[in-house]
């Protein structure tokens, strides 16, 4: 089937009143963006709908790149007819006829916004429904759950049908809502995060914590490949690499081993603010859910903020592991995270970490530690990546 327009549209961003128009022109940035490659194609937005002229180019490989653009609800494969009846029933039959499976039960939409056009809404479904009827007999109406709809738009622009209304993932488009540094490991949890706070509209950098030789190379790649996963629904994700043997070699023989994760995470949260602030990030997003692990507990959480003003969000920390471990299968970052390449925050866990930590002690046991030139020492040696995305693959069973 050769279609002509792809039909986009978005939900949340209809609701943003005054600033509706700052929020349709990232997502129109957006899909220009994704859909770079193919050199033929025309983006423009009018109405509250916005399409993409595929002049030729292959509909289904816009589709598929389509569907991982934050901000769109759904999308419609199209084409676009005459404002002529006998043109509106010919494509309408066309469409549903290349179906597959043929859908036993249809309902027919339409809505006439060109007042010009001769018939009424409800005239144009009762048209297009009696011409399916008429040339397909294992066909029923049912108005209710239909398993296709056919939908029909007249605009003063062109006429549009389509057959099909595929998911998008919806939210924000990326870069609407500031910029975030994701402390991004090589577990479950983190790229989940990340790409919850895509979601919602930022641009997102990631940060990770390196301590070589204790954790491997394979480790480092294996974060790096996790940042291209997301970078495949947000563009370029710089990723901020730091060097942190040294302050946990020195936390190691100068903290009690059940403060060490304690401690370990106050030096990160105040690696991650000086370095955000370098980078114009507005808040630090972690993968943290609560009480999943001991440094999950309020207690632990209370006094790892203590060391830094900036805000973190934790967009996981209502959520059961179960929950995180199918949206990691859904964005394709589950198989990656469970490759046996361990990180800094596995590889020294204790074993009976403090479970309610107290903020007055853990300040007391840094005493033996040059807190100041550690974090220095690290933010100054921190590398930065630039991590672009693969090649898209297809998303089918993505939502």
């Amino acid at each position: 089937m050769k279609y002509d327009v792809i039909l986009i549209r978005y939900g949340e961003l209809a609701l943003k009143g005054r600033n509706r128009d700052l929020f349709e022109a990232a997502l129109v940035q957006s899909v220009k963006s994704v859909l770079r490659p193919f050199a033929n194609i025309k983006v423009r937005r009018n109405y509250g709908r916005m399409y993409v002229e595929l002049h030729g180019e292959d509909a289904h490989a816009v589709v598929e790149r389509l569907r991982r653009v934050f901000g769109i609800s759904s999308i419609s494969p199209t084409v676009q007819v005459e404002p002529d009846e006998q043109a509106i029933k010919a494509k309408a039959l066309e469409l549903i006829r290349h179906l597959q499976p043929q859908p036993k039960t249809f309902r027919v939409e339409t809505r006439r916004a060109d007042k010009r056009f001769p018939k009424q809404s409800m005239e144009v479904s009762r048209m297009v429904g009696t011409h399916i009827l008429r040339n397909i007999p294992e066909i029923k109406v049912d108005v209710h759950q239909p398993e296709a709809v056919v939908n029909i738009e007249i605009r003063a622009e062109g006429t549009y049908i389509s057959c099909e209304t595929i998911p998008g993932p919806g939210g924000l488009p990326v870069g609407s809502g500031g910029k975030v540094l994701l402390l991004l490991s090589g577990g479950i949890d983190s790229p989940v995060a990340g790409w919850k706070m895509m979601k919602r509209g930022v641009t997102l950098e990631a940060i990770h914590f390196h301590s070589y030789p204790f954790t491997s190379e394979r480790a480092l790649q294996k974060v790096r490949d996790l940042a291209q996963k997301l970078a495949l629904w947000g563009g370029t994700v710089r990723l901020h690499v730091v060097p942190f043997t040294e302050i946990q070699t020195a936390i190691r023989e100068k903290c009690p081993e059940d403060y060490l994760i304690t401690i370990m995470r106050r030096f990160m949260m105040r690696i991650a603010e000086q370095v955000a602030a370098r980078t114009g990030a507005l808040a630090l997003a972690t993968g943290e859910s609560l009480g999943q692990v001991a440094s999950q507990t309020l207690e632990s959480m209370n006094t790892i903020n203590k060391v830094v003003s900036i805000p973190i969000l934790r967009p996981l920390i209502g959520m059961d592991k179960t929950e995180i471990t199918d949206i990691a299968r859904r964005i394709d970052t589950y198989e990656l995270s469970i490759l046996p390449y361990e990180d800094c925050c596995t590889i020294f866990t204790p074993k009976n970490p403090v479970t309610r930590p107290k903020p007055h002690v853990a300040e007391r046991f840094e005493e033996k530690l040059d807190v100041a030139a550690l974090v220095e020492d690290a933010v100054n040696r921190t590398v930065i990546e630039e991590i672009t995305a693969e090649p898209r693959e297809a998303a089918t069973d993505l939502f």
